[in-house]
């Protein structure tokens, strides 16, 4: 244990980490991630994979996919980030974290090329995970993007199908300002003859996707064309939702139950079943049960935390890593099926965020607990207070979240709602 804590200092102390410093720590190329891999003989070509890109809804996909295949038997690899309490949390197979030893021991073998490379935190992860993958012989592994797509380190890989999930503003400064850069940017993990799938059609986007597509001939489904949801089939409660789904090549209709309960998994729900249909067209064993099951034992089978997370029931305490403009606007469309006296919303953000563009989506008529994570790139908790007075959101500063929290808790009604939101980190130091 011990051993292991020094090695995650050493990782965290050593190598630019994005979620601490932001734009200094993302490179700009794959230049490193191909030499790290070239040195341990490219386990990223050692695995089946599935690659998942987006803005909003590719962890919940990601971890979606990884229990439909774990439930059809298969020995699943998972690839995610960030963390939201121990590193081991990004790479996992079957829903079991990376061993301590595994860590400690790539580290340690890695560092002569640490040093010469000097990686990032990210790049030497994405690393760790493909090694792992390929020792443990995985069947398949599931493979999030950190940021972006075309430029990401996980880019490497060939996969079986690449799904790119919703796209909006985030990462302006790196992505671009508008939804088609943002768009071309994620486009880039459609490789040459693999099925691409987009979870969300969108105007904005949806040529840039088409394009990509054709001009490296690969085949592109849209979910929309396979799946329709049915306004009637949608039933949210605080554990679960409920969805009726019509699989529209098969004229065929399919009750849902997903153990993830915001309403905003809708769309993910049909991506994910776009890429499992295409996975069944290639020869992989995946039966209706198996996706049904699956779906319904998402957090179970893969660990998943903090996508609208019921973590008490009086008051009804949610916690959400929804965090930009698409993924608050979602958190306040779920917010309009919940039943409570009063509101109470911890939150925080980091400072690359556009944080103006979020604040006039929050209600106006909730007490606020405005706090910031115990990271360098968060934004001051007394400064966000007196931004959001300026959108008519009044609250008090809290110098960490457990204060914040804790005041929340204080203030609350039985049948009152606690909401924590606004960065992965804000959730994370509430758990």
């Amino acid at each position: 244990m011990q051993k292991y804590q020094e090695t995650l200092d050493f990782l965290f102390a050593q190598l630019p980490m994005f979620t601490k410093l932001g734009e200094s720590a993302f490179k700009k190329d794959l230049d490193n991630t191909i030499a790290l891999l070239n040195i341990i003989n490219n386990p990223h070509q050692r695995f089946k994979s599935i690659h998942v890109a987006g803005t909003n809804g590719k962890g919940s996909s990601s971890h979606m996919l990884a229990a439909i295949f774990q439930q059809a038997g298969y020995k699943t690899g998972l690839y995610t980030s960030p963390h939201l309490l121990d590193f081991r949390e990004r790479i996992k197979i079957d829903g079991k974290m990376i061993s301590e030893d595994f860590v400690v021991d790539f580290t340690e073998k890695m560092k002569p090329q640490i040093a010469a490379i000097q990686p990032s935190f990210f790049e030497l992860t994405v690393a760790m995970a493909f090694e792992y993958f390929a020792q443990e012989q995985v069947d398949i592994a599931i493979i999030e993007v950190g940021l972006g797509g075309r430029i990401d380190s996980t880019n490497v890989i060939t996969p079986e199908v690449s799904l790119i999930t919703n796209i909006s503003y985030d990462h302006k400064n790196l992505l671009g300002d508008t939804l088609a850069l943002i768009a071309g940017e994620k486009a880039g993990i459609i490789k040459p003859g693999i099925p691409a799938v987009i979870s969300e059609r969108q105007i904005e986007t949806k040529e840039v996707f088409i394009e990509k597509a054709a001009a490296v001939q690969a085949p592109l489904a849209f979910a929309d064309e396979r799946w329709m949801g049915s306004a009637t089939g949608t039933n949210i409660t605080n554990t679960h939702l409920e969805l009726t789904l019509l699989n529209i090549r098969q004229n065929q209709t399919h009750h849902y139950k997903l153990d993830l309960n915001g309403q905003y998994q809708e769309k993910n729900v049909m991506g994910v079943l776009t890429v499992a249909g295409i996975m069944q067209e290639k020869g992989w064993n995946i039966t209706q049960e198996h996706i049904t099951t699956a779906l319904s034992h998402v957090k179970k089978l893969t660990g998943l935390r903090g996508r609208w997370e019921v973590v008490n029931e009086h008051p009804l305490t949610v916690y959400d890593v929804g965090h930009n403009e698409a993924g608050i606007t979602e958190i306040m469309q779920q917010l309009r099926h919940m039943t409570y006296t009063h509101l109470h919303i911890v939150t925080g953000f980091v400072k690359d965020k556009e944080v103006d563009k979020v604040l006039p989506l929050f209600p106006s008529n909730a007490s606020y607990y405005f706090s910031k994570a115990q990271i360098p790139r968060a934004l001051d908790e007394v400064a966000l207070t007196e931004m959001a007075a300026a959108h008519g959101l009044e609250g008090k500063p809290f110098s960490t979240v457990q204060l914040a929290l804790q005041a929340a808790k204080q203030h609350a009604q039985p049948d009152d709602m606690i909401l924590v939101c606004g960065s992965c980190f804000i959730v994370a130091d509430a758990l």
